[in-house]
């Protein structure tokens, strides 16, 4: 069917398994939360096996790809877990992690104390975020490249289009939104945009995103009907969860729809620590199922 309803997803820093097991994980969280919804919905989906694709950028980021049997059992429990449990909850509003936020979004408004509060793991992800906002080797514009592909394909084949855009993913997608409709000419309309995880809440991300030269209207995107953003409590990465009081001016000038921000619990846990920010919690999710469930039966009314 040459309408059939797309979910298109870019995932975020750090390597991630072999395109085909990444995928197939992916797609296993993300419809386990859909059954939950709609049994109904999510046999649609599966039997199109076409409708879900994801965009493998971070293998030529990174010249490697991580082994997913490291994830795998833990792929499974979050899967076999419907909900968070008490101790998610707890452990995810505990004073540490409230702490650390609170420290990263003073860090947010004074950068030059971010080299006082890095660890190793942080050093390690801050430079791979400045490879891809300087462009080193054209890197950035090699994985911007590998979404703009799919979006032109399901343009010109009149597919809708859900863009899920996990972590530094959504900043992937904001900048090749932004290039398609602000300086590439393409007629290219994203139905939904989703991002989980997001750090498009920051001011250091917001001073470097493509457009932020440009003037009014044409700081920001073209093409997006509705923008939904979901974060974690806990996850450091959206350290500012609200985007729709940063972004209200795409409302205002017509841009999108709505901008809505959701708080959800991620209570993925690798080796028994908890990972509020693991892109397989917040694909089985039930706020990004509802979601998920709702666009597609809107597309295939």
């Amino acid at each position: 069917m040459i309408d059939l309803p797309l979910v298109l997803y870019i995932p975020g820093l750090l390597p991630k398994p072999e395109p085909r097991a990444h995928r197939d994980a992916l797609f296993r969280c993300l419809l386990a939360g859909v059954r939950r919804i709609d049994e109904q919905v999510a046999l649609d989906i599966a039997s199109n096996l076409h409708c879900f694709d994801l965009v493998s950028w971070t293998f030529d980021f990174y010249g490697e790809h991580r082994d997913i049997g490291i994830d795998l059992a833990a792929i499974e429990d979050v899967i076999g877990q419907p909900e968070a449990a008490d101790r998610d909850l707890a452990e995810a509003s505990s004073w540490r992690r409230r702490l650390a936020r609170w420290v990263f979004s003073i860090a947010d408004f004074m950068p030059f104390l971010i080299p006082h509060i890095a660890d190793e793991r942080l050093e390690l992800h801050l430079n791979d975020l400045h490879r891809y906002l300087r462009n080193r080797n054209d890197i950035a514009d090699h994985a911007r490249q590998m979404l703009k592909i799919p979006l032109r394909a399901a343009a010109e084949s009149g597919r809708p289009v859900l863009l899920i855009g996990h972590s530094m993913g959504s900043v992937i997608a904001w900048d090749s939104l932004w290039q398609m409709s602000r300086r590439d000419g393409d007629d290219v309309r994203v139905d939904t945009l989703l991002t989980m995880g997001s750090p498009l809440g920051q001011r250091y991300i917001q001073n470097r995103l493509q457009g932020r030269s440009k003037v009014g209207e044409r700081r920001y995107p073209k093409g997006i009907g509705r923008w939904i953003n979901l974060s974690a409590v806990g996850d450091l990465t959206s350290v500012d969860p609200h985007l729709a009081n940063d972004f209200a001016a795409m409302v205002k000038y017509g841009l999108v729809d709505v901008i809505e921000d959701h708080l959800i619990f991620n209570w993925f846990r690798l080796d028994g620590v908890l990972n509020v920010h693991a892109e397989y919690g917040y694909l089985v999710n039930a706020v990004t199922a509802r979601i998920v469930t709702d666009w597609w039966k809107s597309q295939r009314a």
